[in-house]
């Protein structure tokens, strides 16, 4: 085949596979644990994962580790094929399922027993642990190692039907208990757990621990290039002596790349369900939340995701990846695709006085300044408009680019107008701002040649569609809200989500289809809800400003 130059190691690893003929063709899998949802780590893994298939023309499974039945749901199954379908990958044949090899793991743990391999082992945790040694001194064997096999096949069948309690006993492999590589020290293969499975029912009493599935697994499946994150480095001595002392049908290679880890994020699945528990996000496709689903709803494109992971690139060490660069492929990617479209967030009235009350006329304008393939919408022109209350004062020094009593400014998409007064309530706050229209400036300039001072937003106080707008940022305020010391609560954003209740939309934003996305001019790049928003009740949320306002000491705010 003709092998394309390589990118980063993995891919020159693989093809100096295939040039020499130790493999035929590339077999890769993505294999998460269902215990939560995916996160942008884990979008690294399947770019990746599967990207290395497609480009060497191989495959790439999708594979659950589902040896934690207490921990495992179908709604985390469910939600990342969902994920990685959404990313635009397509896994090789059926879904895998640990489970389904629940059988040959057992019959594999026999074969370990017979040949003195495994042993049954009784220690409880604190002992286990008292007998592990440390990093610098050596274990000390369990005064189980040396049971006979019968003894052993024995009390292995026993612990497979359920005769014992939980933490009462456990399969062990037989190694080295001074190795100096911790996990060579006689590790657990099985544990005693009285949970039904979502997948195997109550079929099993004991489940096999991840180190001894995980090679096994790529094993059967004919996996030739096992990747894995960097923490697995240290347990590659141990899935190697698994593969060697087991009669498997292929003999699968792990390598490691160094995991994505972002600033300003946390990616830790018991923390992320810890966020989702305590209700501080509304669960775990929250737009706030660093999950994939939560970067979907949030307006994030695969495409997006896709390039950020192409630019932070492959290495073999750990690093820290700045957030903004995620954000930046966001804003190139919207900037590029995104259709254009009229949003006031906070309105205030324009009542253009010139004009006739049943005014209505229907000005066209492009959906894109650059993509013509994108077409054009129709925007209605009234008498009444809701121009941003930002967008207005009464009086304002020359760096004011918006309307100001007295002077010109022009809609966008429209014509020039010049406030003439302002109406007030009792309280003192403008309720209204009267303007007139500067005759034939329909995409012209004024004729007296005076120009006006800035561009504003505006909508059809008639025409236009009121609209929930929710304004997400980032969820924490430091860079590195969990490692260390860090209490990572005590670093949320008090301001990472605000809801606009009242806010006015164009009247086409109210039919986007769930999940469309847009640049509300001025404001950001916002995309209809995929859940809540309908034509009844428009919601949209917003995906990212217009600019990175955090490295000028703020957050990311309209």
């Amino acid at each position: 085949m003709d092998i394309k130059p390589a990118n980063n190691f993995l891919q020159t690893l693989i093809a100096d596979d295939l040039r020499s003929g130790r493999v035929q063709e590339v077999v890769t899998r993505f294999p998460p644990e269902p215990n939560g949802y995916l996160h942008v780590g884990h979008a690294k893994s399947i770019c990746l994962n599967f990207g290395l298939a497609e480009r060497f023309g191989g495959r790439c499974n999708l594979r659950f580790d589902d040896t934690n039945p207490e921990k495992e749901s179908q709604e985390f199954i469910e939600s990342i094929q969902a994920d990685v379908r959404w990313l635009g990958y397509q896994w090789a044949g059926e879904v895998r399922y640990a489970s389904s090899y629940f059988q040959q793991f057992y019959d594999w743990a026999v074969h370990l027993v017979r040949n003195g391999d495994a042993y049954v082992c009784e220690l409880n945790a604190e002992q286990a642990r008292e007998y592990r040694g440390t990093l610098t001194e050596p274990g000390r064997n369990s005064p189980y190692r040396e049971r006979s096999v019968e003894d052993n096949l024995d009390l292995l069948t026993r612990m497979r039907a359920g005769e014992f309690d939980e933490g009462s006993k456990v399969l062990r492999a037989k190694i080295d208990m001074a190795a100096p590589n911790m996990n060579l020290r006689d590790p657990i293969l099985y544990r005693i757990r009285k949970a039904a499975h979502h997948q195997t029912g109550s079929e099993w009493a004991i489940y096999p621990t991840y180190d001894f599935a995980h090679g096994q697994e790529d094993a059967i499946e004919g996996v030739t290039h096992s990747i894995c994150t960097l923490e697995f480095e240290d347990h590659r001595p141990l899935y190697d002596w698994f593969i060697e002392h087991l009669p498997v049908p292929s003999r699968p290679r792990q390598y490691e790349f160094g995991r994505l880890n972002l600033n300003y994020t946390v990616t830790s699945k018991r923390k992320l369900k810890q966020l989702v528990d305590e209700g501080v996000v509304d669960g775990w496709d929250d737009p706030r939340m660093p999950t994939i689903a939560g970067m979907r709803r949030r307006g994030f494109t695969p495409a997006a995701i896709r390039t950020f992971c192409d630019m932070i690139g492959v290495t073999r060490s750990d690093g820290v990846v700045d957030v903004a660069m995620l954000e930046h492929a966001i804003r190139d990617d919207r900037n590029e695709n995104a259709p254009r479209a009229l949003c006031v967030l906070h309105p205030l009235k324009l009542v253009l006085t010139d004009l006739a009350p049943d005014h209505r006329q229907v000005l066209t304008a492009p959906a894109h300044p650059t993509r013509e393939d994108l077409g054009s919408r129709e925007l209605p022109f009234t008498r009444e408009l809701y121009i941003d209350a930002d967008d207005f004062r009464e009086e304002a020094n020359k760096k004011y680019k918006r309307l100001v009593l007295g002077k010109r400014v022009r809609l966008r998409n429209a014509c020039v107008v010049e406030a003439t007064e302002v109406v007030k309530d009792t309280a003192g706050n403008i309720t209204e701002v009267h303007a007139v229209t500067i005759p034939d400036t329909f995409g012209e300039d004024p004729a007296d040649g005076i120009k006006p001072k800035g561009v504003i937003q505006w909508v059809s106080a008639s025409a236009g569609r009121r609209a929930t707008v929710r304004l997400y940022d980032r969820l924490f305020t430091h860079e590195a809200p969990d490692r260390g010391d860090n209490a990572f609560m005590d670093f949320l954003n008090p301001d990472s989500l605000k809801v606009v209740t009242d806010a006015w939309i164009e009247p086409s934003l109210a039919d986007a289809a769930p999940e469309q996305g847009f640049q509300f001019e001025r404001e950001g790049y916002f995309v209809a809800d995929r859940y809540q928003h309908t034509p009844e009740q428009p919601v949209f949320n917003r995906t990212i400003g217009l600019r990175d306002t955090w490295n000028a000491g703020g957050g990311d705010q309209a």
